[in-house]
């Protein structure tokens, strides 16, 4: 991966519990890689969930609640109506 480098000031109680938290050989910086990569992740995440309560919104709007399938697939797994 390449990288850039980038001055970034943290609150310095904020600085005192990384420095505390990271392992022995692990670098600072790959620390701080580590957990942007994870906020990352996380925020992608967050919106994706997002576009997926918005489609659903959408979609109810369009054609209302449906109907529950539990009986439907109840009935498929006591194999009414299955012609084998």
């Amino acid at each position: 991966m390449e990288r850039e480098a980038l001055t970034i000031r943290f609150p310095a109680d904020l600085l005192a519990k990384a420095r505390k938290l990271k392992q022995g050989s692990e670098s600072f910086n790959d620390l701080i890689v580590e957990a942007l990569e994870h906020e990352v992740r996380r925020r992608r995440g967050w919106a994706a969930h997002q576009r997926i309560i918005a489609r659903s919104e959408t979609v109810k709007a369009k054609i209302g609640i449906q109907s529950a399938s539990t009986d439907l697939i109840r009935s498929l797994r006591e194999d009414a109506g299955r012609h084998d």
